[in-house]
């Protein structure tokens, strides 16, 4: 039977009409998927006094460093379990821009790392251009919270030592 557009093929299966190549779409990716890889080395793009920053991270303490958006180099500290980041004046890394909420998303230190996890926000938060509802951090992951792009890096130190 035909329908003009398909043909059916014994079986069941539908097929395109001759001469027309098939389509395959995927689905969207999840939003809790594992973000694609940052870059190789992404200190090395960076300007000295960003590297002795992250060079003088005490353990178990993380940077972001604004690359693109509004407060280009601005750095962020996160040095404590739960980090709020938004729009609000409560918040601990406060963003000035009508593209973040007021409370967009959460940084969180567990188990020796950090992951960032939305709280919901209205225009998502990326980890190397993907949207994530959560996501672990890796050195190098970008995450975009509204036209903020933050590079993530974590303290070289291993935790506990004492330099």
């Amino acid at each position: 039977m035909t329908d003009g557009t398909h043909e059916q093929v014994p079986g069941g299966s539908v097929e395109p009409p001759s001469g027309i190549e098939a389509t395959v779409v995927f689905g969207a990716v999840p939003r809790d998927a594992a973000p694609s890889a940052p870059p190789a080395d992404a200190t090395a793009a960076l300007g000295t006094e960003d590297q002795a920053a992250i060079a003088a991270l005490p353990a178990d303490c993380a940077l972001l460093i604004v690359q693109r958006g509004p407060g280009a180099g601005a750095r962020f500290l996160l040095d404590s379990d739960r980090i709020l980041v938004g729009r609000s004046e409560r918040s601990d890394i406060f963003l000035d821009d009508v593209t973040v909420s007021r409370k967009h998303a959460n940084f969180v230190r567990a188990g020796g790392e950090f992951s960032v996890r939305d709280s919901g926000s209205l225009n998502g938060t990326y980890v190397n251009r993907e949207r994530v509802d959560a996501a672990v951090l890796r050195s190098g992951d970008e995450v975009q919270v509204g036209k903020f792009r933050m590079v993530f890096f974590p303290s070289r130190r291993a935790a506990g030592s004492s330099q």
